[in-house]
């Protein structure tokens, strides 16, 4: 066996610099992210090889248990690691080891590793298909059986599969199926190209409608969050304070002046969508959308959108992703309608190896699951 990696706390620009030297990272692997989620306590990791050599980070958020000091440590989408290696215990038992002497009762991750990928098309016959009642019912466009085998191996280590919560995973933790455009080696007329015929001429429209997209600031959040309150109504979700976003601003420009980016589409003098978007390295995310469902018909998502993904391109994204997507495909599930929406934007669905969890104590962890069911 290769020898095993050391891991040890590092600085904010030990984290940072490590980060940079990758094409991309998830935001919430930023230090940044540790002074967005500001009820929980943010430590960056890093891992070195023998010759002292810094090869992995990852950012661990620990949240205490009511009246216990133990923890649930969480690392989103992460941690950045080589997950190409066929030996994952050199990076993983040396988190656990970590974190054990942290006082966490459960370690959660999400390893960011995509297991299949469906096209646009076959999203789209899925859909249609009556006999398709959930995504993976699908055949894969295409599948990654090294992604599988970390699966099998993760399990053989004690890691358990945790289960989505909330509606098709949109609520607990973090999305498993998103939908992403491919932006790589490709011009921005080929993307456009992409787009369905339904988004071109929606965007054509909310053109010739008048519709302004502009780019607004903190002070703009305000306007943005009224949209997002509405948005929350409309679609069953349970809306963030507002301070939440002010908060993110803060944290993810100061970091770099062009994480955090917001978007507002104006029609004759009112803000009728808005969302945000946040770049690390060459991936770019569409993060909160809001709308309301005044003047609809000027079609100001499909404009929104578009200049988003053309800023992206202009960026260098070699990806844009719009996050996540229901992996329910039945007519009568709400959220059916956003798929269609993204989907429109040709791309891809991807699917992601989901969550994971390792309970160090396991009668905390069983606590902790049946304190969280009953939330």
């Amino acid at each position: 066996m290769t020898a095993t990696l050391r891991l040890r706390p590092v600085s904010r620009a030990e984290h940072l610099a490590f980060v940079g030297s990758r094409p991309s990272a998830s935001h919430m692997q930023l230090p940044s992210w540790g002074e967005v989620k500001s009820d929980w306590t943010a430590e960056s990791l890093g891992w070195f090889d023998g010759e002292g050599r810094m090869v992995g980070a990852g950012l661990v958020l620990l949240r205490a248990l009511p009246r216990v000091r133990r923890y649930l440590a969480y690392l989103p989408e992460g941690p950045v690691i080589d997950w190409g290696d066929a030996e994952p215990e050199r990076w993983l038992d040396p988190l656990l080891a970590y974190l054990k002497g942290r006082g966490a009762f459960t370690v959660k991750m999400g390893p960011p590793v995509v297991v299949r990928r469906w096209s646009a098309e076959a999203v789209k016959a899925a859909i249609a298909d009556p006999a398709a009642r959930r995504l993976r019912d699908a055949e894969p466009t295409s599948q990654d059986p090294r992604a599988l085998e970390l699966a099998d191996r993760l399990r053989r280590m004690g890691w358990r599969q945790a289960e989505p919560g909330g509606e098709e995973g949109f609520a607990a933790g973090q999305p498993r199926y998103v939908f992403q455009v491919p932006f790589a080696g490709r011009s921005l007329d080929a993307i456009q190209r992409g787009l369905n015929q339904q988004w071109r001429r929606n965007v054509k429209k909310a053109e010739n409608a008048g519709v302004k997209v502009v780019r607004g600031g903190y002070e703009d959040l305000p306007a943005f969050y009224a949209l997002y309150t509405e948005t929350a109504e409309r679609d069953r979700f349970i809306a963030r304070p507002l301070s939440y976003f002010q908060r993110m601003w803060t944290a993810l420009t100061s970091e770099h002046p062009d994480r955090m980016r917001l978007y507002l589409a104006h029609h004759e003098g009112e803000v009728l969508a808005a969302a945000t978007m946040l770049t690390v390295g060459e991936h770019v995310w569409y993060s909160y959308g809001a709308s309301t469902v005044r003047r609809r018909e000027v079609q100001p998502n499909n404009a929104m959108q578009w200049r988003m993904m053309c800023d992206a391109h202009e960026l260098g994204a070699a990806v844009y992703d719009f996050r996540g997507i229901t992996d329910t495909l039945e007519e009568s599930n709400h959220l059916l309608g956003l798929l269609r929406f993204k989907v429109g934007a040709g791309g891809e669905a991807v699917e992601y190896l989901g969550e994971w969890d390792f309970p160090l104590n396991k009668l905390l962890h069983k606590a902790f699951d049946v304190y969280m069911a009953r939330r």
